[in-house]
């Protein structure tokens, strides 16, 4: 239980009033980033951008009092901005509602049933695909609002999206355009004077006074959201369908992994920043919690934000109050300050998150996998991105996952092999056991196997023959780690063709898994106990006593 013991319990034990001032500084200044990014993250994902608040501070405060890090900083993030929005396409609000809360329960469910670890399993190059993958396609999601772009409604997939900017290309908003471009030289230039401030909120704040003096023509949130609400999110039950969970069960699974994924490689990062050791699982329940929630109060997917956690570490943040003050700071902005937010510019907005994507992007990483990688990992790469980018997420996850494994099989099986075995020196065999191995009489043959038997490598044992004179077959499994039911399955037919010819067959050195799968199996009653040697010695003595006897 102690593994689902939210950090903060344990950070309570010897907390100091030095470190309450030093999280609640963290926790104001991590708020003021996570501002313009919760608003800018809710619109992107086709959403009004209360909801991008609502999420920071509700899946915010669950995550920090559940979770497993201390210094973990949950809300929206850019990598579920496509699936939100592939979500609110098909299914409206209540569809995204729905899998938020089903994202959220498989969390609490992976965490309960310590699945931690196992998010590990994901392939590195299948998280790099997505990864850019969800870069390029938010980087191309933002182009209309940057350049001011007169289109109706934007198609939701993406070569129908760049087919409608190329139509419409002469709609560009030159003003817009420049406002755009303003916003992202000062993001650029800004952490070179002073990172105490986030340069995406002075891109906001400069911009926005330009264009609410000049009276200029440029889109702002509230002249395409109208007028925001500056209350407190309302607890709502969505209107829920069997067929609609149905449906929604795969976009679910897809949320919840990312959350597990973001989650936890946040934590393992900011580990190493404080010198910690985060509760995966407790983490993931608290994940879950606060997706549950986040759904329940009208908010979007939220996982633990890696930039956000870091600059929470970077400022003195070292327990989860201060992700609790970070919640509390912007409950205060949205119930006071949400309606100021209507002047912000689209284009703006648009710029914040140009930024966000081409630092997402790990190009350099899966430029050196397509050089570096075996073929396998660069297909698997190059697939996951071309279907993130092509389809969604749901899919390239999916396709992903699969084709790992099996390529992965593919190369366990290629390792599996089965030989006619011959003696060749070996250090644990005494001088005067060589020559009886030399000799060994030609109505016993040996095959040796290497590699994990599973049901890919099973035919492999179709190698394993016998000649006219052959009365004993030895097969020596020294080299054998593990083995699966259609290996087994195989064995039987093996001992079976055997039997009808009158050949005795001897397993050497069987080790510990397949020894038990085969006890398992009740394979060593089937072919006798006494068929069964500690190693290749014994198994010729034994072997040479049969063809004596008979």
């Amino acid at each position: 239980m102690n593994e689902l013991r939210p950090k903060l319990l344990d950070c309570l034990k010897d907390y100091s009033g030095k470190q309450a001032i030093r999280d609640i500084v963290s926790g104001i200044i991590v708020a003021i980033i996570a501002l313009p990014l919760s608003i800018a993250l809710a619109i992107a994902s086709g959403v009004g951008p209360e909801q991008g608040l609502y999420t920071a501070i509700i899946a915010g405060f669950f995550i920090a009092v559940f979770g497993g890090s201390r210094v973990q900083i949950g809300g929206p993030t850019a990598a579920f901005v496509v699936i939100i929005y592939g979500i609110v396409t098909t299914y409206g609000s209540d569809g995204l509602i729905v899998a938020t809360i089903m994202a959220g329960i498989i969390l609490v469910i992976m965490g309960i049933c310590h699945f931690g670890t196992l998010i590990k399993y994901i392939p590195y190059t299948i998280t790099t695909g997505f990864t850019c993958g969800i870069a390029v396609t938010l980087f191309v999601g933002q182009l209309k609002d940057f350049f001011g772009l007169s289109i109706e409604k934007v198609p939701s997939d993406f070569l129908p999206k760049v087919e409608a900017y190329i139509v419409n290309i002469g709609t560009i908003n030159w003003t817009a355009t420049l406002i755009g471009l303003l916003a992202v030289v000062i993001m650029l230039v800004w952490p070179k004077i002073t990172d105490k401030i986030p340069g995406s909120l002075v891109a906001i704040v400069v911009t926005t006074i330009i264009v609410q003096v000049a009276g200029l023509q440029v889109n702002t949130i509230g002249s395409v959201f109208g007028e925001l609400s500056s209350s407190f999110p309302k607890f709502r039950l969505p209107n829920v369908t069997f067929d609609m969970v149905r449906q929604l069960i795969s976009p679910a699974f897809t949320i919840a992994i990312l959350a597990g994924i973001e989650s936890l490689l946040s934590a393992v990062v900011s580990d190493g920043m404080i010198g910690d050791t985060h509760k995966s699982n407790a983490e993931l329940v608290g994940q879950g919690l606060g997706n549950i929630f986040s759904g329940l109060f009208g908010g979007i997917p939220a996982t633990g934000a890696i930039a956000r956690t870091a600059a929470n570490v970077r400022n003195g943040g070292k327990t989860p109050i201060a992700g609790i003050v970070h919640c509390i700071t912007l409950t205060v902005i949205l119930l006071v300050l949400m309606p100021t937010a209507a002047m912000i510019p689209m284009t703006t907005l648009a710029a914040v998150l140009l930024v966000v994507a081409a630092n997402m992007a790990d190009w350099s990483s899966f430029f050196h996998l397509c050089k570096t990688a075996p073929k396998s990992d660069i297909v698997v790469l190059v697939l996951t991105f071309a279907l993130t980018v092509l389809f969604d997420l749901v899919v390239a996850i999916e396709v992903g996952v699969v084709l790992a494994a099996v390529l992965f099989m593919k190369r366990m099986s290629d390792t599996a092999e089965v030989t006619s075995w011959k003696y060749i020196e070996e250090p644990d065999v005494v001088p005067g056991e060589q020559e009886k191995m030399l000799a060994l009489n030609k109505a016993i043959r040996v095959f040796e196997i290497s590699g994990p038997l599973f049901f890919a490598a099973a035919d492999q044992l179709l190698n394993i023959n016998s000649k006219k004179y052959t009365k004993v077959i030895i097969i020596r499994m020294r080299s054998v780690p593990a083995i699966d039911a259609s290996a087994m399955k195989k064995l039987r037919e093996l001992v079976d063709r055997a039997k009808k010819k009158d050949i005795t067959i001897i397993f050497s050195h069987v080790n510990e898994q397949p020894m038990h799968v085969m006890e398992k199996d009740q394979f060593i009653e089937y072919v006798g106990k006494e068929n069964f040697k500690e190693n290749i010695m014994e198994a010729i003595s034994y072997g040479e006593s049969i063809i004596g006897a008979n």
